[in-house]
């Protein structure tokens, strides 16, 4: 394909070109933000790492419920509604490695950003969440 046959295309279809322009903005926009973010995504692996190697703090941001049917050992649960970088399981974690995890992901890189405002350093997100956990087929603990 030439560039004359896709000049040629963009000016036949110029509703269908501006959409692909606009996406195609919006993707590389999205991504520099979120490599400025400081917020690091990491999958199920990278997190085994950090637990057993650097004690890294895994917060559930799920509901209490859903904690309960499973979670990841070691994790603390604190409900998103009263999520707070100056909780008590926050607070004295500043230094060492955050990881935050909720269901797929979404809910979690608010909150990371939350906690690199408030003077975290090393703030991750699980990409995928707990689906992403369990799609690895990692142990997850039932209960409290």
């Amino acid at each position: 394909m030439t560039f004359a046959e896709l000049a040629a295309f963009a000016g036949r279809h110029q509703l269908l070109s501006l959409a692909l322009v606009g996406l195609t903005v919006a993707i590389i926009a999205n991504e520099i933000a979120s490599l400025l973010s400081g917020v690091r995504r990491i999958g199920p692996a990278q997190l085994t790492g950090l637990i057993n190697r650097d004690n890294a703090l895994v917060v559930d941001l799920r509901p209490s419920g859903e904690f309960e049917k499973g979670h990841i050992a070691g994790s603390k649960n604190v409900q998103t509604s009263q999520f707070d970088p100056e909780n008590k399981h926050l607070a004295a974690a500043k230094a060492l490695p955050v990881v935050l995890v909720c269901r797929v992901g979404q809910t979690a890189s608010g909150a990371a950003k939350r906690l690199r405002k408030a003077g975290f350093t090393q703030v991750s997100v699980l990409e995928g969440g707990i689906q992403a956990w369990q799609a690895a087929d990692l142990p997850l603990v039932k209960g409290r």
